[in-house]
């Protein structure tokens, strides 16, 4: 714990009006930034020896549209998506995770291939399920869905089905697109009791 407040105080000394929140969590930090500062904070994440956060293990992005419902409301309400940076210091073997937020109309936020190398399919993922923009980036294009694909899967407001499926059709010697043909239907599950006599 004492190593986190000593990041924590570096951090608010450094980052000042940068840093929006910082919480610590299952024996985590986690920083929210400001989306316009990512690189800045970052890069100084990076070479500062006080942090020495040298390795980026994940970069993720994040759909918060139904967060609170079913549940407590937030006390604030949530932009819709953040991007998540994972962060390891192997010289002083601590990990941080840095949050920022991104607009729900145009999600962009500046590429930190720059700053880790390693970012550069992460942020390719990020775009492709989220269809967040990583300005700067040198090849921001699809890695895991078809390049034909339309849409973001893992946004929620995607439907589960998707919009269409693909098939190989022997008499056109090629893959064919298609609406989805699976019906909906209720995922309830039947329980049926035999009452004891």
């Amino acid at each position: 714990m004492a190593a986190f407040e000593a990041i924590l105080a570096e951090t608010q000394q450094r980052f000042g009006d940068h840093l929006l929140d910082a919480t610590v969590s299952n024996g985590e930090l986690t920083l929210t930034i400001e989306r316009n500062a990512v690189t800045e904070v970052c890069r100084e994440l990076r070479d500062n020896p006080v942090f020495a956060f040298e390795q980026l293990i994940d970069l993720c992005g994040v759909d918060f549209a139904d967060f609170g419902k079913g549940g407590p409301a937030p006390v604030e309400p949530q932009p819709r998506f953040a991007v998540v940076y994972h962060l390891l210091s192997i010289a002083n073997n601590r990990r941080i995770r840095v949050r920022a937020h991104l607009d729900e109309e145009q999600p962009a936020i500046e590429s930190v291939v720059p700053i880790w190398r390693v970012a550069d399919w992460f942020e390719r993922e990020a775009f492709d399920l989220f269809g967040i923009i990583f300005e700067g980036h040198s090849d921001l294009r699809r890695i895991l869905t078809d390049y034909g694909f339309i849409g973001h899967p893992f946004r929620k407001d995607f439907p589960l089905t998707g919009r269409v499926e693909m098939r190989y059709d022997a008499d056109k010697g090629r893959v064919v697109y298609q609406p989805v043909t699976i019906e909906p239907r209720t995922l309830v599950p039947r329980v049926i009791r035999e009452e004891p006599r």
